[in-house]
């Protein structure tokens, strides 16, 4: 047990390594050296946990998707009782780069990205889609139930206006890094579109001091 746990702590300090990477530089020119260098270990013991690329950017990837579960977990527990329009709220704000935090994730999946689907094409096809799929689902799920419960108008397509709402926050989140705007101005904007989907009459604009920029 102890061997392995080392294991575990070994790779995932080289994932994380990858991870400050993509979230600082990019990962267009990254090698497995540069990787090496940047988590304080050689460059053959990296590719002992690692023979391949892929198989690092994966790793990376898991180990990203896990900080941001964890991110939109804490962020839903915090809005108090879980509604659905709690985990749709908190799953959003979550992922929009308001603070140091989740300006980070965002650099880091905006750097993964940006590699797979420009150079990585069969990795892109297996492998690109895989989180934002879960939480596309997550959020049509959320936006039935709200809608079975009457908080939402019958005429509204749960995985549609998912899809929207994710689309959103990443437009948004772009917006944000590229100095477009703020944080705070777009959380206000997501607010509006989500007060217009969510008719109970709260405004999700009063939760803003736990998200703001």
């Amino acid at each position: 047990m102890p061997k392995r746990v080392d294991h575990e702590q070994r790779r995932r300090q080289i994932g994380e390594a990858l991870l400050r990477i993509a979230s600082t530089r990019g990962l267009q020119s990254a090698t497995m050296r540069e990787v090496a260098a940047e988590a304080g270990v050689s460059l053959r013991l990296v590719q002992y946990y690692f023979h391949t690329k892929e198989q690092l950017l994966l790793a990376a990837l898991a180990y990203l998707a896990q900080q941001l579960t964890e991110r939109v977990s804490a962020s839903i527990r915090a809005l108090g009782p879980i509604t659905s329009r709690a985990v749709v709220y908190g799953t959003l704000t979550a992922i929009l780069p308001t603070d140091e935090e989740s300006v980070r994730l965002t650099r880091a999946y905006t750097g993964f990205y940006t590699l797979v689907f420009s150079s990585e094409a069969e990795m892109a096809t297996r492998h690109g889609a895989t989180y934002p799929d879960k939480l596309e689902s997550l959020l049509a799920t959320q936006i039935a139930a709200a809608q079975e419960a009457g908080e939402v108008v019958t005429d509204v397509d749960p995985p549609l206006t998912a899809a929207a709402l994710l689309a959103l926050t990443n437009g948004l989140g772009s917006s944000v890094l590229g100095g477009q705007r703020d944080g705070a101005a777009a959380l206000r904007i997501l607010n509006d579109q989500l007060d217009r989907l969510f008719h109970t009459g709260e405004s999700s604009t009063a939760k803003d001091s736990s998200h703001g920029s």
